[in-house]
């Protein structure tokens, strides 16, 4: 029989056998089966629109990704159906997360297309529309929204919000451990760090109670319980207790029983913990998370860009950047400060270390320039540059420059911290005057301030004492006295007395009347203490302007004081003290008259060269000797060698 007749007599399988099979390989797990039993009712039937969703869907659950897109762009040419659902999720598996959202854009009030359209911004790191999605979604009996609703409240900076949240919705934050993980995120947000540590335990209690119930191992329930792990060790640290939070960091790695997420972020804490104490250590850890592509550009390993938030990615590159100044490495440093704000384009970190490696390098053209086009750019941000211009000015020795950047800063400019600041660096410069339009502007905006909080008595008294201090008395004097009538102050009235006993006495003397009289000075005679050459000590005596009262209180106090007997040692006796002590029992031993230093042994040779030299050198000795006993005519020499010891005692005998 010919191949084809065989194939057309060859029966064919009805579609609900196939449908039965594809449903028992999703059943167990066997997704590539399930791809081969769509393509069979494909080719049988091929607009069947249950057989088009079956494959795709069996595709993207056996990780095809690339294989369900290309499926879905093919499929969507042929057949009727809509498939903009899964591209637009296969699109987000790909990280092509703004292609996602257009392809989304038909699916209006699909609860389903909603939760990925939150998946997409979440990780787009759009939080407010995040939120706005999910407070929409609130309607829809959705399992586990709660959870995903409070991460975003957190991530969008709303952690205010979770607890009014949580209430709406009647739920306790210890409803589920990753609920109350992310309740516990929120406290660490808002600085609630003691509550954040027994909610995170409370967390943990109730994950391996749930997990034991669904018949998890031990190593997978630490597994599910990594982050919970990691964020009591950063409270740890936070809190100041370093040692339990680099006993939590340690354990988590050694023991390697946590997700790529939770290993990155407890790495990256580590290494932060630690700081320059072991920078190579640090720099191995972070080069195996870290990895070059082509060019300039950099990607994390193991997938965490996609896991990891913009922030925690931002992290883990600072600490890098960090370590590589540190360890002096500058080449790689400057070539990683290239690329991170391309990388993180709304972020002034980047920007700011990209500084440090101009400073490092002393490219001060480049410094300038790279501050003043993101300050630019970003004009709300342009307080920490402006920091940052003023602290590599003064490191620098431009302190006029630093001072004129610090006075860019609306918000800080009239604080008492940032005037002593100014003031500082101007006095250094040599700019007295600009010092004086600093005070002066700080006192008029901190008079019509109106906070409760107000410094301007510290402003005015410290004002005060510079124009004191740069000898213009009048002016000082001036703030003194405004400085008495608003606070009624004793430091400005001492002030004002000291300031106009240069200029008028007379002022200074009806000045002097206002403060109270000292307890005990009605008896000092002044004019004797003027024309005396000053107060002089003298040991148990009286001191000068003392009352009499109080000094014979004084004399009744003093006591003789009582001699004691000296402490001997046990068994001494002092009516028999017996032969006196050795004069030279502190010197060392060699420095006493009774020392005799050991003999050397003059038979002792030192051998040098390499192996066999010394029976060689031991030769020509013994003939050079020997030539010197004989002379040419055989009689013996006057020269005689020194006998040895041996011979000596021989010759005794």
């Amino acid at each position: 029989m010919a191949p084809k007749a065989a194939a057309a007599a060859a029966p064919t399988v009805p579609i609900e056998d196939l449908f039965t099979s594809f449903n028992r390989h999703i059943q167990r797990s066997k997704f590539h089966l399930a791809v081969r039993v769509s393509d069979q009712v494909l080719s049988i039937a091929p607009g069947d629109e249950d057989a088009i969703l079956c494959k795709v869907v069996a595709l993207i659950k056996n990780d095809k990704i690339d294989d369900a897109l290309s499926a879905v762009e093919k499929l969507s040419r042929k057949s009727p159906v809509d498939l903009t659902f899964f591209k637009a999720y296969c699109l987000y598996r790909q990280n092509k997360l703004d292609e996602a959202l257009v392809s989304l854009k038909g699916h209006n009030g699909d609860s389903a297309a909603m939760l990925l359209e939150s998946q997409i911004l979440f990780r787009l790191g759009k939080m407010d529309a995040c939120v706005d999605v999910y407070q929409n979604l609130q309607r829809s009996k959705i399992d586990s929204l709660e959870i995903n609703f409070v991460a975003a409240l957190v991530t969008a900076g709303r952690a205010t919000e979770v607890q009014g949240t949580i209430e709406s919705l009647r739920l306790k934050p210890t409803s589920s451990f990753e609920l109350a993980y992310n309740v516990a995120c929120s406290l660490i947000k808002r600085n609630k760090h003691t509550d954040v540590e027994q909610l995170l335990l409370s967390a943990r209690r109730i994950g391996q109670e749930t997990l034991m119930e669904e018949n998890l191992l031990d190593d997978d329930i630490e597994i599910e319980l990594a982050p919970v792990a990691v964020q009591l060790g950063y409270v740890h640290q936070v809190l100041g207790n370093n040692p339990e939070a680099l006993e939590a960091y340690s354990t988590l790695i050694k023991k390697n029983l946590a997700d790529e997420t939770s290993l990155a972020v407890a790495k990256n804490n580590l290494i932060a913990l630690k700081g320059p104490k072991d920078v190579s250590d640090g720099l191995r850890k972070l080069d195996k998370l870290i990895v070059r592509v082509e060019g300039p550009t950099f990607s994390l390993a193991s997938g965490l860009d996609l896991k990891l938030s913009q922030k925690q990615r931002e992290a883990i590159y600072v600490n890098r950047l960090l370590l590589l100044l540190h360890s002096n490495k500058l080449d790689q440093a400057r070539e990683l400060a290239s690329a991170l704000p391309t990388m993180f384009p709304e972020s002034i970190m980047p920007v700011l270390l990209q500084a440090a490696v101009h400073v490092r390098e002393t490219k001060r053209i480049r410094l300038r320039r790279s501050l003043g086009n993101f300050a630019n750019k970003f004009p709300d941000k342009s307080n920490a540059i402006l920091l940052a211009k003023a602290q590599v000015a003064a490191s620098a020795g431009h302190p006029q420059i630093a001072a004129e950047s610090l006075l860019k800063i609306q918000d800080i400019q009239h604080m008492p911290a940032t005037i002593a600041t100014i003031v500082a660096l101007k006095e250094r410069a040599g700019d007295i005057d600009g010092d004086d339009a600093v005070f002066g502007s700080a006192i008029q905006w901190w008079s019509n301030g109106m906070t409760e909080d107000n410094k301007l008595a510290v402003i005015t008294r410290e004002a005060a004492l510079f124009k004191l201090r740069h000898g213009k008395k009048n002016e000082a004097a001036r703030l003194f006295e405004e400085l008495i009538k608003s606070h009624k102050s004793i430091d400005a009235l001492v002030g004002l007395i000291q300031t106009a006993a240069h200029t008028d006495v007379a002022k200074a003397e009806s000045y002097e009347k206002q403060l109270k009289p000292l307890a005990g000075l009605k008896g000092i005679d002044v004019d004797g203490l003027e024309q005396t050459s000053g107060a002089k000590h003298i040991e148990n005596g009286p001191i000068a302007g003392i009352p009499e009262a109080y000094e014979q209180k004084n004399k009744e106090k003093t006591k003789k004081k009582r001699k004691r007997k000296p402490k001997y040692p046990k068994g001494f006796d002092p009516a028999n003290p017996g032969p006196p002590p050795d004069p030279e029992r502190w010197l060392p031993k060699r420095e006493r008259s009774s020392y005799r230093p050991k003999r050397k042994d003059k038979r002792a040779t030192q051998v040098r060269g390499s192996q066999g030299a010394v029976a060689k050198e031991a030769a020509n000795t013994v003939s050079s000797k020997s030539s010197q006993m004989t002379n040419s005519k055989g009689t013996s020499s006057t020269e005689q060698t020194k006998p040895s010891s041996k011979s000596r005692k021989k010759s005794r005998n």
